[in-house]
């Protein structure tokens, strides 16, 4: 049986055993996907326990993510880049192999929702400036994107963001916002406002051209606010969930062997699962 799982702390609340579980059963796979919950004082020691234990591999959730990084013998591009990891791989040797799939999770979202394989031209503004605003920034590089504008409540930690990632990132000011939109053809919000028992995004579309699309990470509820206001307007919106259900395909294919679709009775089983 091939074994693999989620690490975080806590880890009740994580989805990724549904996510894999679908797919084991779907590919009749002889493997189990296990929540494993590991303190943070005992990180290192829980890590190297499970690679001790016969696991392929298990995803990283919060508070470990950076923790992840710095234990591995390992790191792809974007884990590099984002210094944080969410997928580790387990090597014959017993070495640690990291990735950070979430900048791959979002484009991959964004372009099945959108029925095409390339981003709208034109700038994008992305609102917050957190680990997903990093992942989702740093895929927007990858993609040539040449026009970013960041804009977060504290602009330092924006301004960051832009120093450690490089390229065509300007910040805009937080009480600026949603002034001049007009050339924007990609709005996302990359924070957790608009989440169920979070406050709203407080954001005006009114300046926001009709072709412009629109997309939230936020995934509970499904359409949030930003996103049912873009859909009053007349745009494109993209939600979240397929950010988390995509993210999880490139460590199912190297754990289990087989590249796993995102289709519509996962998401129908996924939606259930958050009472949607």
């Amino acid at each position: 049986m091939i074994r693999a799982g989620v690490v975080g702390w806590p880890v009740d609340h994580s989805l990724s055993p549904k996510l894999h579980g679908y797919w084991l059963e779907k590919y009749s796979i002889d493997g189990e996907y296990l929540k494993i919950p590991v303190d943070p004082k005992d990180f290192e020691a829980g890590i190297r326990a499970l690679a001790g234990r016969g696991f392929s591999g298990f995803n990283v959730t919060v508070p470990h993510k950076e923790a992840a990084f710095r234990l591995m013998d390992e790191a792809d591009a974007a884990a590099q880049r984002l210094r944080a990891v969410n997928t580790v791989t387990v090597r014959p040797d017993g070495k640690l192999q990291g990735g950070n799939t979430d900048g791959f999770g979002f484009l991959e979202n964004l372009k099945a929702g959108l029925g095409r394989p390339a981003l709208p031209a034109g700038p994008a503004m992305v609102i917050g400036a957190g680990g997903a605003a990093r992942a989702i920034v740093g895929a927007l590089l990858d993609e040539g994107i040449g026009d970013i504008r960041l804009a977060n409540r504290t602009a330092a930690r924006a301004e960051r963001l832009a120093a450690d990632l490089g390229g065509p990132v300007s910040i805009v000011d937080w009480d600026m916002r949603d002034g001049n939109l007009a050339d924007v053809a990609l709005l996302i919000n990359a924070t957790s406002l608009g989440m169920a028992k979070s406050p709203t995004l407080e954001f005006s579309l009114s300046g926001l051209a009709p072709d412009a699309v629109v997309t939230d990470i936020v995934y509970a509820p499904l359409e949030t606010p930003l996103l049912a206001a873009a859909r009053a307007r007349g745009h494109r919106t993209v939600d979240g969930l397929g950010m988390l259900l995509h993210q999880g395909r490139p460590g199912f294919e190297r754990w289990f062997g087989v590249a796993p679709e995102v289709d519509g009775r996962l998401r129908s089983r996924m939606l259930e699962a958050l009472g949607q």
